[in-house]
């Protein structure tokens, strides 16, 4: 410290001794040189529950109500929060977008919007049981506060990428949409957990709802991440980019897919730590 005070008198100005100066930080052998042997994770007891647009909320009460009621009696034993899809409305203002040939970008920004709408509904429903919509800002900082007051923080799924979301590798719809942002919250609090909430059993080799014969999928209870990256499927259950995400992340080490449609009694049981759905791992 003296020795910076000394500079500084004798040049008008601070200079720092940091292994960083003078680098460009693109170079592979520095960047090996910042993996940490242990990750800080700020929110280690919280699970982070992503409820699929399509999938659930489009659904409306018959299919919403009773996964909120299992919600409800599980946030008195786990820390949770909610994260909301979009669903149809936003593959609705999608397919406007790209008739009116709107960049990558522009559609990020449209599409968020109606995520923000199903968060908003959700924290409704659940106003009387501590549900309480926070946005990606300062909010996200204190989820310990709102779970310790017996609050059910509720949060918009899709990234705030907006005009900076990256370039499709096909097509121009957003690669990062709700199903990107549930992962990149769940790795950068630390999360316990992160459970998408969908209506399929899980992982299949093909969209089980064009095919004519389901029991002739192939079903993926448990499957390695490089693997299904490997495998290079054709659809899948969850945004593609989500497993770069898991096969690059320094917290999470899987996730799970649960069809809490049909059986929302398997939220609790993936919070307890069960394997009810289909289980992707690094």
């Amino acid at each position: 410290m003296g020795k910076l005070i000394k500079e500084q008198e004798e040049k008008g100005r601070l200079h720092i001794d940091t292994p960083l100066m003078g680098e460009s930080l693109v170079g592979k052998d520095l960047l090996r040189k910042t993996e940490a042997d242990e990750y800080f994770r700020m929110q280690p007891d919280v699970n982070v529950l992503k409820i699929g647009g399509q999938s659930i909320m489009d659904r409306g009460a018959k299919a919403l109500l009773p996964i909120l009621d299992e919600l409800i009696r599980a946030k008195d034993e786990h820390k949770l929060i909610l994260m909301t899809g979009g669903g149809t409305r936003a593959r609705h203002v999608y397919n406007i977008g790209v008739d009116l040939g709107m960049p990558t970008g522009v559609l990020s920004k449209l599409g968020d919007k109606v995520s923000w709408q199903n968060a908003e509904m959700l924290s409704v429903l659940l106003a009387k049981h501590g549900g309480v919509k926070i946005g990606h800002g300062d909010h996200l900082e204190q989820l310990t506060m709102y779970c310790q007051l017996g609050y059910l923080p509720i949060t918009y799924g899709i990234p705030p990428y907006g005009f900076f979301e990256h370039p499709a590798e096909l097509g121009s719809i957003p690669p990062h949409r709700t199903d990107s942002g549930a992962f990149l919250l769940a790795e950068n609090i630390g999360a316990k957990s992160l459970i998408y909430l969908k209506d399929e059993k899980g992982l299949y080799e093909n969209d089980p709802k064009k095919a004519k014969d389901i029991d002739a999928l192939k079903y993926f209870d448990r499957i390695h991440v490089d693997e299904l990256i490997a495998m290079d499927l054709d659809d899948l259950i969850v945004e593609r980019p989500v497993l770069t995400f898991l096969k690059n992340a320094k917290c999470l080490k899987e996730f799970q897919i649960i069809d809490a449609l049909r059986h929302p009694e398997h939220i609790s049981a993936a919070l307890n730590g069960e394997h009810v759905g289909t289980i992707i791992y690094k």
